[in-house]
Formats: C-alpha cells, sequence, structure tokens
C-alpha cells in the first residue's frame, strides 16, 4: 500500500496465499492522503475504528494510534501487520468494541462499517470522548456511504459532508459540535423468540449491535432451530460462529447435561451469546471464545458441531470463511462426530463436506435453505 509514510507490506488473517484479496482499498489510501495534504496534527490522541486489517494503524504506528475493531481476525491481522513492517509491539494500543474507550480523542478516524448498527453504537460510545477541536473523518467505498450513514454522524456528531469521490472512494467530514443534544443508546437490543422453534420458542435474545440480523431471527437460523440434532449423548456442542447464541442456547436447554462452546470472531457477537445464554437461565455449563473458528480447541475433543458460516468477508463474497470453519470442525470433532450445516442452496456446502468428510447427508431443505450433516469416520 502506497502512503505518505512510507510502502507498508500488508496481508490479512490468517494468511493465505492463493487469497487474491487485498489488506487494504482505495478508500484507506484516500483517508492517509487526505491526513498528509491537509497536514493534520497527529500528536494527540489518534483513534481508528473500524480498521479492517490494520493498514490504517500500521501506517500511522509512529503516531501510537488506538484502534479498536470488533473483528479477532482484524486486530490478529494488526500485530501481524505491525509486526511485519518493524513497529514496536506496543505501537498501536489494540481496544475491541467491548472495551472502554480513551477518554478523549483528538483525531478520530472511521473506516465505515457494513453495519449501520455498529456505526451507531460505536459513535454514540466514542462521542463523550470527542470534543470541539477534534478532527473527525470517515472513509469507504462510494458503495458504503449512503444518506443514513452521513445522517448518523450529523446526529451524534456534528455537521457532516463528503467529499469527491476518488477512485470510487470517499471521505466522510464531520465537525464536532460537543453540545449537540444525542439519542440515547439502543444498544444491545433484546426481543422475544416467536413460537415453533423448538426449545427457545418465547426465549430471550439480546443483540450487541453489529451482530447479523439483530433485530429479529434469520430465516437460515430459524431454519436450523427447526431441525435441531438430537444431542443426547454429547458431552461437548460447538455453536461455531455463533452469532447471538440462540443455537447453542436452543441446544443447552434442550440438553444441559451438555457443555456448550460459543465461538465467533466478532467480540460483539460473543457478547450476544454469552447474554443470551444468562437472560435464559440455561442450567448447564457453556464457555464463550472469540477467535478464529475452531482454532485452539484440541483435536477430537467435541462431539457435535452446528454452524450457519457466513459467504461475505466485508464486502467480498467468499468461501474461505465456510471452508475454515469446515476443515477446523473435521479437526475438532470425535471420531463418530457429526458436523451440521445450514446454508442457501446455491453454496454447494455438501461438495466440500463431501471432499472433506467424505460423505455429506442432506437433513432437510426447502425452497432456499439445505441443512446438511457430514460424519467424521
Amino acid at each position: 500500500m502506497t502512503t505518505p509514510w512510507g510502502e507498508p507490506a500488508l496481508s490479512r488473517f490468517p494468511v493465505d496465499p492463493r487469497d487474491r484479496l487485498r489488506a487494504w482499498d482505495a478508500s484507506d489510501e484516500y483517508l492517509l492522503r487526505h491526513l498528509a495534504e491537509q497536514a493534520i496534527d497527529l500528536s494527540g490522541t489518534v483513534v481508528v475504528v473500524g480498521d479492517r486489517w490494520g493498514a490504517l494503524v500500521t501506517a500511522l504506528a509512529a503516531h501510537g494510534p488506538t484502534q479498536i475493531t470488533d473483528s479477532y481476525l482484524g486486530q490478529e491481522a494488526t500485530r501481524l501487520n505491525l509486526a511485519r513492517n518493524g513497529a514496536e509491539p506496543d505501537a498501536v494500543r489494540l481496544l475491541t468494541t467491548q472495551d472502554p474507550p480513551p477518554d478523549r480523542i483528538d483525531v478520530l478516524l472511521v473506516r465505515v462499517p457494513k453495519s449501520l448498527a455498529l456505526l451507531e453504537d460505536q459513535l454514540l460510545r466514542l462521542a463523550p470522548a470527542v470534543h470541539e477541536g477534534t478532527v473527525v473523518v470517515g472513509t469507504g467505498m462510494v458503495k458504503e456511504i449512503h444518506t443514513s450513514t452521513l445522517t448518523l454522524f450529523e446526529r451524534i456528531l456534528g455537521p457532516t459532508r463528503t467529499s469527491l469521490a476518488e477512485r470510487k472512494a470517499r471521505l466522510i467530514l464531520c465537525t464536532p459540535a460537543p453540545s449537540l443534544e444525542r439519542p440515547a443508546n439502543p444498544w444491545p437490543y433484546t426481543y422475544t423468540l416467536p413460537g415453533g422453534i423448538g426449545a427457545v420458542s418465547g426465549r430471550t435474545v439480546v443483540n450487541h449491535a453489529g451482530v447479523f440480523c439483530a433485530d429479529r431471527l434469520d430465516i437460515g437460523t430459524r431454519f436450523l432451530l427447526r431441525h435441531l440434532p438430537d444431542g443426547r449423548g454429547a458431552r461437548r456442542v460447538v455453536d461455531l460462529g455463533c452469532g447471538n447464541g440462540v443455537v447453542g442456547t436452543a441446544m443447552g436447554l434442550a440438553h444441559p447435561e451438555a457443555e456448550v462452546l460459543f465461538t465467533d470472531e466478532s467480540f460483539q457477537a460473543v457478547a450476544s451469546a454469552e447474554a443470551t445464554y444468562k437472560a435464559n437461565g440455561v442450567p448447564g455449563h457453556a464457555e464463550f471464545r472469540v477467535g478464529d473458528g475452531l482454532s485452539g480447541v484440541p483435536d477430537g475433543s467435541v462431539d457435535l458441531v452446528l454452524n450457519n458460516p457466513p459467504f461475505h468477508s466485508h464486502q467480498a463474497t467468499t468461501d474461505a470463511t465456510a471452508w475454515r470453519m469446515f476443515t477446523g470442525a473435521r479437526r475438532a470433532l470425535r471420531p463418530g462426530g457429526s458436523l451440521w450445516v445450514v446454508g442457501n442452496r446455491h453454496l454447494g456446502y455438501h461438495l466440500k463436506l463431501r471432499r472433506l468428510f467424505g460423505n455429506s447427508e442432506l437433513v432437510a431443505s426447502d425452497p432456499k435453505f439445505v441443512l446438511l450433516r457430514a460424519v467424521k469416520r
């Protein structure tokens, strides 16, 4: 990536030589160029929100920025990229969206996230630290910045305008108004599940901002809940890519003797899963882990894995995450253990499962979804 501070070498995480997706885009370069051209003073507290793979803080490492991210993979990529480019280990302060933000912010840089709810939550959490002298600059590709995006900045921080587009990227320029009367933060959001979905019918769901389908039960999860496996005899069950934890909570309610592991790469998701689990008074034992799929889970240590894998990485469509989830599940399962996967028909997950496990059984289907089961032999 070419920046006014050099040309850092960057990669996504986990590193895959076959991955053609870059760890930065034109919006990252546009923002960095703007900071240099406008001679923005970076000697104060610089906070970077939503830096997807650490490109921004790696370029600005000499100024000691703070990164706030919801992504475990993004945070690990940041560590990797800082080390690769010779930055000191403590050059950047790494925070998650669940950590208390800095008390004062002099420069606030925002990489616009895909989730408008996550943007709202983060701006509301950061607003008390912003003062009238704070420089606020957002960035994103043109297709990522909408009227609703600008409205959030204006409603929470102050008057907002956009730059001209360059290479299909655009900047958001905001002038803070500390006296602005801000709305209350609506996150986390709680609602009651509908009936007809087994053990969690009528139960409570807690969603932190940014979790997929935060205000309702998504149809893929609904389909899986209607066809949950009989987990009797399963000592350890994994809700892989747990989101708000509804699936793992359903298994815990139906089989309190089982230990349920909730895991996701989103800090917001794991916090939601833990809140959902506790809100429903599930009697069994659970573990909540932020990480890259089942990395760190011992080989042959689980009996059942339930998975509704994502097929996007930010704006890119990719099966890389699903593939890592499936290979991780095969490694972590005991012989005779099974992986249950729900997905859109067109994704062809049955082919991947047959390649990995040597088998794939269609458990249930409707016009949109299939539920597949693969057994470790």
